[in-house]
Parts: structure tokens; C-alpha cells; sequence
């Protein structure tokens, strides 16, 4: 890939203020480099299932989530298999039969799905469609050069979004350990009892009407802590 190209990428990233806007670069950036390319998008398996992370702008609807309701299409095996998938003419293409019928339907006539190696996640590729036959075929090193490109891009991406979920469930943890401290001081003060005693019977509680003790907690927090003419009400 050009210097050029890897430039635009990189601003690309910069310009970006989160991960769908980088990847939605990231796929318009293909379809402009990538020759005979008409639309792009890009599949991660995440959470044990493919998804599309983002697509270009032109990319008909369904066309990857009728591949992952079949487990069944270019993108599906290249992430896979990690292997290169190239039908230059769905036509006359055999592989993915109920896939291809409706890929026609959409206007779409060729496929390239070229795998992603990304770190941490089990399956990835960026997908390239054309509107005629054969019309990615002249592109294809340019496709894999873009791909060595924006595999590295996402990678760091997807990075920074799981460092910003672990970042969350801890603030989640802390505010659930907060609540429930503060369950467990209500009681001791109302029942005369230690924090053992609270504990078990804030947790018994929440088995017994099951609901999650943080949840139950922030319940009775709530309830101690309104106003006096409200709780008379």
C-alpha cells in the first residue's frame, strides 16, 4: 500500500472519536482505494457470533447478515478458515448457493473477503463487493494490502473499546459494592445487628423474592432516603 494510502488511514484514526466512526472510515477509505470495489465492510466474531462491525456507504442491507443466518458465504469463511475467498462471478458461483441467490437480487455480482488478523478476537474480515463480474479481480493486491493495514488500525481499536467496557463493569462493581454497603449500614442501625447478620439477610431476601441484591439494596437506599412527607404519603 502507498504511503499515501497509509497516511489517510492513520488521519483517519485521529479524526476519529470512537470506534464505529474509525471503522466507517475505514470502509469508505477501501471502496476508494480498492478498484472495482462498489461497496466494503467488515465482519468480527464477537461474543461467539459474526457481526458487522461497520459497512460503506452503498452496502445493501442483509447482504453479510443473510451469510451469518446460513453460516455461509465468503465472509463467513474467510473468517473462519482464514483463508482468502474470490467469487468474480456470483452467477455462475456454487459455494454458497443460498447465499449468492439473494446477493444477486441486491445488485451485487462479485465478492472478495480477505481475513483480518486480529488480536483477541476468534474470526475476522474485511469484505469487498463489486456490481460486475470479474470487477475485483484486477484489485485483489490492493485489497490484501489494505487488509495488512486496516487489521493493525482495528486491532487497536477494538483495543481501546475493550479497555473502555473493563473500565465500565468496574465502575458498575463499585457502585454495586457502594449500594450495598450502604443496605447493610441501614439495617445494622434499624435492627440492632452486625454486618454479617445484614449481609445475610439482605442476600436471603434477595433469593427469597428473587431479585439481584444490588438491585434490593438500591431499593431500600431509595426508600430510606426520602423525604419524610413522601414516605407518609
Amino acid at each position: 500500500m502507498s504511503s499515501e494510502t497509509s497516511d489517510t488511514l492513520d488521519q483517519a484514526m485521529v479524526r476519529s472519536s470512537g470506534l464505529d466512526t474509525l471503522l466507517r472510515d475505514l470502509t469508505d477509505r477501501a471502496v476508494q482505494e480498492v478498484p472495482g470495489a462498489a461497496a466494503c465492510s467488515i465482519t468480527v466474531r464477537r461474543a461467539g457470533r459474526l457481526l458487522t462491525l461497520a459497512g460503506s456507504d452503498g452496502l445493501p442491507s442483509g447482504l453479510d447478515q443473510r451469510q451469518y443466518e446460513n453460516d455461509s458465504g465468503p465472509c463467513v469463511e474467510a473468517a473462519e478458515t482464514g483463508s482468502e475467498q474470490y467469487a468474480p462471478d456470483l452467477a455462475e458461483e456454487s459455494r454458497w448457493p443460498s447465499y449468492t441467490a439473494y446477493a444477486l437480487t441486491t445488485g451485487v455480482r462479485c465478492a472478495l473477503a480477505v481475513p483480518l488478523a486480529v488480536e483477541g478476537e476468534a474470526g475476522a474480515a474485511i469484505n469487498f463487493y463489486g456490481v460486475q463480474a470479474g470487477a475485483l479481480g484486477p484489485g485483489r493486491d490492493t485489497a490484501r494490502a489494505f487488509a495488512a493495514r486496516a487489521a493493525a488500525t482495528i486491532d487497536v481499536a477494538l483495543r481501546i473499546e475493550r479497555r473502555r467496557e473493563s473500565a465500565a463493569d468496574v465502575r458498575t462493581a463499585l457502585l454495586s459494592r457502594s449500594v450495598i454497603d450502604q443496605a447493610i449500614g441501614i439495617l445494622m442501625v434499624q435492627e440492632r445487628i452486625d454486618a454479617r447478620t445484614a449481609l445475610e439477610r439482605l442476600r436471603r431476601a434477595s433469593q427469597n423474592r428473587n431479585v439481584k441484591l444490588r438491585d434490593l439494596c438500591a431499593q431500600l437506599v431509595a426508600k430510606v432516603s426520602e423525604p419524610d412527607s413522601d414516605r407518609r404519603k
